[in-house]
């Protein structure tokens, strides 16, 4: 993997520990509002992240396999938020 595929490790760290401070810290009442805050987030970094690279070619796939990843991430919690 090259270090621009790597560029989307980032994004998909900020949702995770996103996840994971919202599950152990928010009510579950307002558990949906912080999630989407989250994605929010991983949005505006994906952006800040693959605009400092400088790179065109591949800018597409990396900024969607970013916001896919992270996305996966908020869906699955929102899954297991909702079963809880």
């Amino acid at each position: 993997m090259t270090w621009q595929k790597w560029s989307v490790v980032p994004v998909w760290l900020l949702s995770l520990v996103g996840v994971l401070i919202i599950a152990s810290v928010a009510e579950p009442e307002s558990r949906v509002t912080w999630l989407a805050i989250v994605l929010a987030a991983c949005v505006i970094l994906t952006f800040i992240v693959q605009l400092l690279i400088h790179r065109k070619d591949g800018f597409v796939a990396r900024a969607t396999a970013s916001m896919v990843g992270a996305l996966v991430v908020v869906a699955a919690a929102t899954a297991i938020f909702a079963f809880i």
